[in-house]
């Protein structure tokens, strides 16, 4: 291809001889006076060199209007380019020696790029001039020199193969070498020609350049060629792409690139597409997005979903963050080509996303067919990152699909598949991405906190606070005002998850939220619908930006202040609640303990005075304290005539100090708490003597004394004295103690909770000071009460029933305050603390039945009275109640289980269905007292989860199993859970965690108690079944399984810094399979150890509730993933239990629908459900077929034909069940899901028939005969609905009716498609009801007449 050097040797010699006559020769050329002007004479010189011996080349140049340029110069035109190639052309065809003088004008071409500079001149545009004297305009952009040769025909053949004999020359140049790369200006030339003689020839040439040369001028070559082909060479060209991609993967972006502009058949496009989706996991970050663009935008309907699906898979993200994670801590030279690199991969997915965006925006198909791939992955693994990034896109990007894609991310977030932890990877890894759709991100969050379901309310809040952290100011300042609107104006939930979020953000981002504070303040001004749990979030987030930045944070100090004073001086009981949380909470940001730079701002000015900044923070801090003291002067005052008030005060305080635990500053914690325990001693202590002074209405004893043995300085309560003063100077002489403090019972648990966290905080943990008051004795009086209370005055039962609450609420304080700690002489004793519990209980119980209309005294200061109220005859033993009832004989579990569903409202499962099973009980129990109790739950002291401890202890008696009364009520759970509620979700599950151990030995010894109980039945010589015993352990057994439930049920599993905590919870029920064995299997393996281990109680459960709960149990464990074994085994156990005889221990059996002695489970008030079920199934069954393609076989055809035939068939069957089912749930079901069926055949049955028409006619006609019977009823439903005029069903109307008319004009396209539109002619349908009696729809006349297309022969 190289020419020979003869030529060359020749011109280099004529060039030397020039250059020696270079100073007589004048110049020959005549230039520009305008340009010779700017040149000085070296200048001019040196652009004259090398031209004084004008050959044929230049002269005609010259003469056509082009001036050539030596050096730096660039070729100047002083005519229009077309003229310029009209002058050569008739120059050349008019020369003398024609045509010899077109090989002398190339050779002339060829000597003058032998130099490089004149060579680059050449291959640039040339500069418009005008000479002197021109009248012809020069248009602003010029072609280059050899542009315009080959423009010209004569010459076109011989520069061609002169610029591809130059190629080679430049293989081995570095590019930027000679400031210029010159392959791809020579490729350049040939785009866009106007006419190519040989077009064949020349692009063969340059396929065959193409295999020798190296990559880079391969990848010019490749991405030239769509400018340089002509139509018709496209085909053949793209298939010799098609191998060199098949060939090596080095060349893949450029041919992709160059095939995407190509215009190819379908069959090489499918083939391509294929090759390409290959390579996707293997190729570079940066050529991906070139490789999905070719991908996509060849996309057809007809296989999108499948493209799509493939290419979702092969997609993976991961890669893009390696860098960054594993590079972390390397040396800073290191990380500085680390950051680099990160910053590379960033753009490079960028770009991806935008290669996704555009095909999105402007491709229907691949925008739905996305969202079904996305739809039909089935588990937790299947999902990515890129799956959730994608409908944040498609959401942001198509107004159209904005509901569609939202409905799918709600239902993946409900079905676990899209846990936290994968939007959190999003947002961390691609926020430069993800930002781009914040208005979306937003708009999610506010939708999803609206949720009836935890985990996508859970997900929301997520998303708020990931956007927070990963987002500029703009975007946080918008977080923040969409989370104080929900809490303003929003539900309950609403405004409970919005504060969550607001305290998270405050604890973790508090100088980025402290610009905001402005707008969190404003919070303060709607507190009227805050509960008191929502207003110490709320103070809790003030307190902590007000007094976390020194200076910033004064002025929310000084609105936190005014607000508090005011609350605190209103009558208004709820407005005093609220000014002594707040005041508590302003007391716990003050007394934090400071790390050595903030240290300052509260020390004492004595303390330090070297520096003027030291002694403004301490100013600072004197003003800070001297205001709380001023607060709490305040606040001591409010609470020195009102009880009630003071004991919040108490439980505020206690709360402060166990939330802060260890985190006090002790001397600020002394100033502010020593005060409010001192006189805990004087007020409530007295010595134990044998006879007590004073006049009560019942006489006074000692009772509960664990320390007998002790006399000397012998210690007791004086519970009586105090409650027959409270209560006696209530009615009597209330107003006459006003002027001096008056000590009231119900102070007495509030403020000894304070005094022992106090004590403890103070000590290190250690309760010595104290721990004579867990075994010292109450004054009480005789509690021998059976037979004697019919014989008591009202007075004197209300009066004993106030003093029994008293003593167990301070029994149950006594218990929250030793029950961890590790002597044994404290446990045996806080033990039998438990067990005068129990004895209390059943006292009580009695006296509440013998006492209706009696109101006990509160237990729990931070709710409003009327909803700590219960019902007058909640404890009457004649009233029957259908609500929740929990026997008193719990077990430890009841309460674990307890803290656990409280939890369990961020889980997966509600507890909705327990109210329902529990209404058999509710005869049993409504006759026990003790069962009473239970509504009186907001009167009782909460128990600590700390309490639960005590099951480690070993298998506790029944008496101290009795204690767990009070703690199942579901109704109100904020309601004697104000502890509990201010713990995390987290910590509750790793106490549940804790206690699974002895739970599980529980649950065993339930099981078998009643394997024995079974094998005894049929034993003649055995005595008959206990019942009472029957119903206790029933009930223990049922609260077991509650526990197990509730835990596992929890949605907080999915996320990622929760998995430790599942793998501990699996590990514990594993290890009773297989002790000491766990330790290293795998989760999915301890998943199938534990969900076997609980497969094992299916033999014992007593009762259907049992069975229930126990199948839910483990329905939450098999779906951590659900595999096929699991899914097979749960089938049958439901099947078992649905078979099961259920039989109660006196031998009747269970009654009420939802218990079966046979599988009869369809039944008229079921039907609705197993219809919705089935119509479901029916239509993600169909979903599933694959849409019919041209290039589908006859056999393949026939079977895709067969699976719609069933289904339509099945279709029509459910359909034509609505003529004897015909209620309002049936009706909603049909006319939804029917629509969702028809849009399914219309996108996936269509392009089959529309390919097998002539082939099957049979079958094509047989299945639209079918369908169109099922189309009719629906019509007739639509007809129902507007008849009826019901709103529910008639919003379903319209769009069904659309997707109805679309099945008549495809079918009608189908027909035209196939030459047939003979075949159907169009009827009138009239307006029929469901029994296909003719109606008229008021106001509806034009509906009466509706046009379908009836078949009436074969085609």
């Amino acid at each position: 291809m190289i020419r020979n050097n003869k030529g060359f040797v020749t011109m280099v010699s004529k060039r030397k001889l020039s250059k020696a006559d270079a100073s007589e020769e004048s110049c020959k050329t005549d230039l520009p006076k305008i340009k010779k002007s700017r040149i000085s004479d070296k200048e001019n010189a040196s652009a004259l060199y090398g031209l004084e011996d004008e050959g044929v080349f230049e002269e005609l140049l010259r003469t056509s209007g082009i001036v050539l340029k030596a050096g730096e110069g660039q070729n100047e035109i002083a005519v229009d380019q077309m003229a310029f190639q009209k002058k050569l052309c008739l120059a050349l065809e008019k020369h003398p020696t024609y045509p010899a003088v077109v090989k002398q004008f190339i050779s002339g071409l060829e000597s003058h790029i032998k130099d490089r500079n004149q060579f680059k001149n050449c291959l640039l545009p040339c500069t418009p001039v005008r000479t002197e004297g021109s009248r012809n305009l020069v248009h602003s952009y010029c072609e280059s020199l050899i542009k315009l040769l080959l423009g010209i025909k004569i010459l076109q053949p011989a520069v061609i193969t002169l610029l591809l004999e130059k190629i080679p020359e430049f293989f081995f140049d570095i590019v930027g070498t000679f400031g210029t790369n010159f392959p791809r200006l020579i490729i350049n030339q040939f785009k866009w020609l106007d006419r190519l003689l040989d077009s064949q020839d020349m692009v063969s040439k340059l396929m065959q350049m193409v295999s020798i040369s190296p990559v880079p001028i391969q990848h010019d070559i490749i991405t030239s060629l769509p400018e340089i082909l002509e139509d018709s060479q496209q085909s053949e060209v793209a298939r010799e792409l098609s191998c060199l991609l098949k060939q090596g993967r080095r060349l893949t972006v450029p041919v992709l690139d160059a095939l995407s502009r190509l215009d190819l058949d379908a069959e090489l496009v499918a083939e391509v597409r294929q090759s390409a989706m290959t390579i996707v996991p293997s190729v570079k970050l940066e050529d991906l997005p070139v490789v999905v663009k070719f991908i996509l935008q060849n996309v057809k309907a007809a296989d999108a979903v499948e493209v799509i699906s493939d290419l979702r898979k092969s997609l993976d993200l991961s890669s893009c963050v390696l860098p960054l994670q594993i590079h972390s801590s390397q040396k800073k030279i290191k990380s500085q080509v680390q950051a680099s690199q990160v910053t590379t991969s960033q753009n490079c997915v960028k770009l991806l996303f935008d290669v996704i965006k555009l095909a999105v925006r402007f491709q229907k198909d691949v925008s739905e067919a996305w969202i079904k791939a996305i739809e039909n992955s089935t588990s937790v693994s299947d999902h990515k990152v890129l799956d959730l990034i994608v409908l944040l896109l498609i959401h942001s990007t198509n107004t159209r699909n904005r509901k569609q894609t939202e409905k799918v991310l709600r239902s993946k977030i409900r079905l676990g598949f899209m846990p936290e932890q994968l939007m959190q990877n999003a947002f961390q890894n691609h926020s430069t991405v993800i930002k781009d759709f914040f208005p979306s991100i937003l708009a999610l969050a506010q939708t999803f906190l609206h949720s009836a379901h935890p985990a996508v309310v859970s997900f929301g809040s997520c998303m708020y606070k990931q956007a927070f952290a990963a987002f500029d100011s703009y975007c946080q300042q918008e977080v923040v005002a969409a989370l104080v609107t929900h809490v303003c104006s929003g539900t309950e939930t609403e405004l409970d998850i919005s504060l969550d979020v607001l305290t998270d953000l405050v604890v973790l981002h508090t100088s980025l939220l402290m610009r905001y504070a402005t707008f969190v303040k404003t919070i303060l001004d709607s507190t009227q619908k805050l509960n008191p749990c929502q207003i110490r979030k709320l103070f809790y987030i003030l307190s902590t930006l007000a007094f976390s930045q020194k200076q910033e944070g004064s002025y929310i100090q000084d609105d936190m202040h005014m607000v508090i004073r005011k609350w605190l001086s209103s009558t208004v009981p709820n407005h005093k609640q609220m000014g002594i949380i707040g005041a508590v909470s302003m007391i716990g940001s003050v007394a934090l303990k400071r790390n050595e730079g903030d240290a300052a701002s509260l020390e004492r000015p004595e303390l330090n005075s070297e520096r003027d900044g030291q002694v403004s923070a301490k100013n600072e801090a004197v003003w800070d304290t001297g205001r709380l003291s001023t607060l709490l002067d305040l606040v001591g005052f409010c609470c020195e005539q009102t009880p009630e008030v003071l004991a919040l005060y108490y439980d505020e305080f206690a709360s402060l100090i166990e939330k802060q635990k260890g985190n006090l500053d002790l001397k600020l914690l002394d100033e502010f708490g020593k005060s409010l325990v001192e006189d805990f001693p004087s007020d409530f202590v007295v010595d134990l003597s044998p006879t007590v002074h004073g006049s009560f209405l019942f006489p006074v004893k000692s009772l509960y004394n664990l320390d007998e043995d002790q006399s000397q300085e012998a210690i007791a309560i004086n519970l009586l004295p105090l409650v027959s003063q409270s209560e006696l100077g209530r009615v009597t002489s209330e107003a006459s103690n006003q002027s001096k403090r008056a000590v009231s019972p119900l102070c007495l648990s509030p403020c000894f909770r304070l005094l022992r966290l106090y004590t403890a905080e103070q000590n290190s943990g250690s309760l010595e000071e104290i721990d004579a008051l867990l075994g010292c004795p109450l004054y009480l009086t005789d509690l021998e009460v059976e037979g004697k209370l019919d014989s008591l005055s009202k007075q004197e039962r209300e009066f004993l029933c106030s003093l029994l609450f008293y003593a167990l609420n301070w029994f149950r304080e006594i218990v929250n305050a030793f029950c961890q700690q590790e002597d044994a002489e404290m446990k045996g004793k806080v033990l039998i603390r438990l067990q005068n519990i129990t004895e209390l209980q059943n006292m009580l119980g009695k006296c509440l039945a013998a006492t209706p209309g009696y109101v006990p005294p509160p237990a729990t200061f931070d709710s409003e009275a009327p909803e700590a109220v219960p019902s007058i005859n909640a404890a009457g033993p004649a009233r029957k109640r259908s609500g929740r009832k929990k026997k008193a004989d719990s077990s430890k579990a009841g309460s674990a289980d307890r803290s656990q569903a409280e939890d369990s409202s961020e889980g997966n499962q509600p507890d909705t269905e327990l109210s329902e099973l529990d209404k058999t009980a509710a005869d049993r129990e409504a006759g026990n007292p003790l069962a009473q109790l239970q509504s009186y739950r907001p009167y009782f002291r909460e128990l600590d989860l700390e309490v639960f401890t005590v099951l480690h202890c070993g298998l506790l008696t029944k008496s101290v199993l009795d204690t767990e009364m009070h703690t199942e009520e579901r109704g109100n759970k904020d309601v004697g859970f104000s502890h509990l509620c201010q713990r995390s979700p987290k910590e509750v599950a790793m106490c549940v965690v804790d206690l699974l151990k002895p739970l599980c030995k529980h649950m065993e010894n339930m099981h078998n108690y009643f394997q024995a109980a079974v094998q005894n039945q049929g034993a003649e010589d055995e005595p008959g079944v206990n019942i009472q015993e029957h119903q206790l352990m029933s009930s223990c057994y049922q609260l077991l399984l509650l526990t197990f439930r509730s835990l596992f049920a929890w949605n907080g599993f999915s996320q990622h810094e929760n998995s430790g905590l599942l793998r501990s919870a699996l590990q514990v029920l594993a290890d009773r399979l297989k002790p000491g064995e766990t330790e290293f299997l795998l989760l999915e393996e301890l998943i199938s150890e534990s969900f076997q281990y609980l497969l094992n109680f299916q033999q014992s459960v007593p009762s259907f509730h049992c069975a229930h709960i126990l199948t839910q149990l483990l329905i939450a464990i098999a779906e951590k993933p659900m595999s096929g074994w699991k899914k097979e085994k749960m089938a049958s156990l439901a099947k078992q239990f649905l078979c099961q005889s259920w039989v109660k221990p006196s031998g009747d059996q269970e009654k009420g629908s939802q218990f079966n002695s046979a599988l009869h489970t369809l039944l008229w008030q079921t039907f609705p459900v197993f219809f919705r079920v089935m119509m479901a199934q029916l239509e993600s069954s169909v979903k599933s077929i694959p849409a019919g393609k041209p290039s589908d076989s006859s056999e393949v055809q026939l079977e895709k034909l067969l699976r719609w035939n069933i289904a339509v068939r099945n279709f029509h069957i459910l359909i034509n069940l609505v003529k004897v089912f015909d209620s309002r749930p049936v009706l909603n079901i049909c006319l939804k899901y029917g629509r969702l069926f028809v849009e399914a055949f219309l996108k996936l049955a269509m392009p089959l028939l529309d390919h097998s028409f002539k082939k099957h006619t049979d079958d094509v006609q047989s299945l639209l005969k079918t369908l169109q019977m099922s189309t009719r009823q629906l019509h007739h439903m639509c007809g129902h609905s507007k008849i009826h005029q019901d709103i529910g069903l008639t919003n379903h109307v319209p769009l069904l009716k659309k997707s109805l008319e679309q099945f008549v004009y495809r079918v009608k396209a189908m027909l035209a498609f196939n030459h047939c539109q003979e075949a159907f002619w169009v009827g009138i349908l009239k307006n029929r009801d469901l029994q296909v009696r003719i109606t008229a729809l008021p106001g509806a006349i034009k509906i009466w007449e509706r046009t379908v297309l009836t078949l009436s022969r074969q085609p």
